[in-house]
């Protein structure tokens, strides 16, 4: 017996309603700070009931750990240049663009602040450590294949992305000759 399933379409009501609410959540950030707003305000901006946040997320915490695990790891897809000094230096640019983008600071406070609240927000931090630190991994293996000399995904980390995100965090220029300056360093 074949019954036929009903086609599910990509996107759809579902996706809109889950980007009008990370906007939402990442909006708010960006005026208020971490922990000065509540469901209620969320859902009031993106112009849905609290309890479709409460039926989809079920805490505030669980929104906010949602918003920046998907917007932190949607963003800075992996360069192939076929040269760990074109990948790097792509790389380290996109993030550069990201971080000082309209949405960049908030996005950052957002997951430093979710390490402060308890398991679950030391559970988003691990995999978003983990899915950058993989990405990482998976263009210094290909550096390796190709004969070059690579750093470990740490050394990037360390020497590279912390720098910015760290001057980004304090209020500091972050121009493209410090980050040329960053990769020039670590290779």
């Amino acid at each position: 017996m074949n019954e036929r399933q009903p086609a599910r379409r990509p996107g759809g009501r579902s996706a809109r309603v889950g980007a009008q609410v990370h906007q939402a959540v990442t909006d708010l950030i960006s005026e208020r700070g971490y922990g000065n707003f509540t469901v209620g305000e969320v859902a009031a901006r993106a112009g849905v009931a609290d309890s479709s946040i409460y039926r989809r997320w079920g805490s505030l915490e669980t929104l906010l750990t949602d918003v920046a695990l998907t917007r932190l790891n949607a963003q800075s897809p992996m360069p192939d240049t076929g040269s760990l000094d074109g990948d790097l230096r792509t790389y380290a640019a996109a993030v550069a663009r990201e971080i000082t983008g309209p949405d960049g600071l908030a996005l950052l406070r957002l997951a430093f602040a979710l390490a402060g609240t308890g398991d679950q927000g030391l559970k988003a931090r691990d995999a978003l450590r983990a899915e950058r630190t993989q990405q990482l991994q998976s263009m210094l293996d290909r550096a390796g294949e190709r004969g070059e000399d690579a750093p470990s995904a740490f050394d990037v980390l360390d020497h590279v992305l912390a720098p910015m995100y760290i001057r980004v965090l304090f209020g500091m220029e972050l121009t493209p000759d410090y980050v040329d300056g960053l990769v020039d360093r670590i290779l």
